[in-house]
């Protein structure tokens, strides 16, 4: 390995779980600050402006997550294949693969970005925002999307580098990026006033000075990136393998953003007070999910480098520790949320409706906390090994599970508002047994994105891999 080179990881060697944990961790502190984006936002805003402002934050984020779905799933299937050209030593391969990325990717998140500005009102208006907040909730919203073309940059480039076992170098700029955002949220909202179009302008910089800083070093740290002209040049093969994978992701992604479209609008109807008590849990529970997250990349990269190298036993002991792992973080932060979730919700306001509406979902979906662990690492062992359709299953799994369950438990009396609660943990449930039995079946061993160069790339020693797993 060069010394330009030396966050890249090759993770067809080693033990498997010490090798997941050190590819996790800086992704999870990463994706800690990249929430404390959105965690300082709504406490500055509900702090400082109102809990109607706050609602109105909240009430974007499932559209946002849906305007960005392509973008996103195109970085993936970019990601995947990537670290199985990277796990079959195919260097020039990955070169090409990171010029027609930028093609792919650019256009993408310029197109997303166009259609989530002018679309804001019209589709809030269609969910029934309530008009209190449906003039923030579309400021917010307009500003965010344009940041979609620097959040596509950034996740491009974050991706590729996680394909090449690099956890850190996103990290760094990641940190310098969130610092600048909290300092600009205080310094737009609190001296200029600008209410939540400021908090929407300062992450929309922050992810810009990301993007921008990070592709700047990839350049001067990474060989792979030192690409020439031929590597520009879109090539069928490639572009034809990024769509197969990245369009069944996108298209996950929007069946669960949909789905999440769907649930907000159920929320909506239910008041301003509910509708910020349903963002507060959510936000909390993006936190939640941050390790799940961070642990599931680990495991996507790991798959997809090792099943280029032609190792599928180890891919399967790298999952078997991944569950264990989720499944000890989840027993404990239930436990943590039945005990200290008054103390955790007060952060973000001092209503005392919004506080009962959040404290009492908390507890309702912390329950299936187990089975939201139980998605990430399937889901990701499958997507590194190029499962398209099971992207697209997933998609529609979950979009059955939440609008199927969410208005019909909301009729339940004893239930009523908390029904959105339920049909989020039911949600988890279904998706987390589904997951499950789509890898038992096996059919992921079978998948061959790439070729193998020679025999023995993608074979090495028996031994070798004995050594690592014990």
């Amino acid at each position: 390995m060069s010394k330009q080179n030396r966050f890249v990881k090759d993770m067809t060697q080693g033990t498997p779980w010490k090798l997941l944990l050190q590819f996790a961790v800086p992704l999870f502190i990463g994706n800690i600050f990249q929430q404390l984006y959105n965690m300082v936002d709504s406490v500055v805003v509900g702090k400082f402006v109102s809990s109607n402002a706050l609602g109105a934050i909240g009430t974007t984020g499932s559209l946002h997550f849906f305007f960005f779905s392509l973008v996103g799933g195109l970085s993936v299937g970019i990601g995947i294949i990537v670290a199985q050209f990277f796990g079959a030593e195919e260097e020039e391969k990955v070169k090409d693969t990171i010029g027609n990325a930028i093609w792919i990717i650019g256009a993408a998140s310029i197109a997303m970005a166009l259609i989530g500005f002018f679309a804001a009102r019209p589709v809030l208006v269609l969910l029934q925002t309530d008009p209190v907040i449906l003039n923030d909730a579309v400021a917010y919203l307009k500003v965010t999307s344009i940041g979609i073309c620097c959040m596509g940059l950034y996740n491009g480039v974050s991706s590729i580098l996680r394909a090449l076992g690099d956890s850190k170098t996103p990290l760094f700029f990641l940190i310098f990026a969130s610092i600048v955002n909290v300092i600009l949220d205080f310094v737009f909202v609190l001296a200029f006033g600008w209410g939540v179009i400021g908090v929407g302008i300062a992450t929309a910089f922050a992810q810009f000075l990301s993007a921008v800083t990070c592709i700047i070093y990839a350049y001067y740290s990474n060989t792979y990136f030192k690409l020439k002209k031929r590597n520009f040049k879109l090539k069928g093969s490639i572009a034809r393998k990024s769509l197969r994978l990245g369009v069944p992701v996108a298209l996950q992604n929007s069946l669960i953003s949909f789905s999440l479209i769907v649930l907000q609008a159920i929320v909506n109807s239910y008041g301003a007070q509910f509708t910020t008590a349903f963002t507060v849990v959510s936000r909390i529970e993006t936190l939640v999910q941050q390790p799940f997250m961070s642990l599931g990349a680990a495991v996507s990269t790991y798959t997809g480098q090792n099943l280029g190298a032609g190792r599928i036993k180890r891919v399967v002991k790298g999952f078997n520790s991944a569950n264990v792992i989720n499944t000890a973080f989840a027993v404990v932060i239930i436990a943590v949320f039945w005990i200290f979730t008054p103390q955790i919700v007060s952060i973000f306001g001092d209503n005392p409706k919004v506080i009962k509406y959040a404290v009492d979902g908390l507890r309702i979906t912390s329950c299936f906390y187990l089975f939201l662990g139980l998605i990430y690492p399937t889901r990701n062992v499958l997507n590194g090994a190029g499962d398209a359709v099971f992207s697209l299953l997933t998609g529609i799994v979950e979009c059955i599970g939440r609008v199927g369950f969410a208005y019909p438990l909301t009729l339940i009396p004893f239930m009523g508002s908390y029904g959105v609660f339920y049909a989020t943990g039911l949600t988890w449930f279904l998706n987390g047994i589904f997951s499950l039995i789509r890898y038992k079946r096996g059919k992921w061993k079978t998948i061959h994105l790439v070729k193998m160069q020679t025999e023995t790339a993608g074979q090495k020693s028996e031994a070798s891999d004995k050594s690592a797993i014990e």
